[in-house]
């Protein structure tokens, strides 16, 4: 059985401005932290919960056509992904750390659903982010906070 891979892609704000949710890669800063000491059943937690907000962001913008095509996208700009996730967190991946020089989504295997048609990358990719940290902050207040703002770590 293969360990469980960090959902780092190198963007931490945890460590370097010290958020509550990562910016990069939505695990919580006691999660980042703690990573390397969780089992892989700890580690997939993590990640199935992470997974599953992003496909819910993502998924109500964004579709993938050509999941071949988004791969091999992600492996030419040296993309990190995880192959056991699904491909909308490879494609959240690829937006973070490369929409500014995209000049095509379809080439990815990717297409933006017709309400975002007209909407740039830049901006749909701004949203996407915005949307992800509110929901994993709220997540985060709902289940990681006590009242009175202490936190269980």
């Amino acid at each position: 059985m293969k360990a469980v891979q960090t959902p780092c892609i190198g963007i931490c704000s945890t460590t370097s401005l010290g958020d509550a949710v990562c910016r990069g890669c939505k695990r919580y800063s006691f999660e980042v932290i703690n990573w390397n000491s969780y089992d892989d059943v700890a580690k997939s937690a993590v990640l199935s919960r992470i997974e599953k907000l992003i496909c819910q962001i993502l998924g109500n913008k964004l579709q993938i056509f050509s999941v071949p095509n988004l791969k091999k996208g992600l492996e030419k700009a040296k993309i990190p992904y995880d192959p056991s996730l699904s491909p909308y967190c490879w494609l959240h991946n690829l937006l973070k750390k490369n929409h500014q020089k995209i000049d095509n989504l379809r080439e990815y295997g990717v297409c933006a659903l017709p309400e975002f048609s007209d909407v740039s990358l830049t901006a749909l990719s701004e949203t996407i982010e915005r949307e992800l940290l509110v929901l994993c902050e709220a997540h985060f207040n709902r289940y990681f906070e006590l009242p009175g703002g202490n936190d269980r770590t």
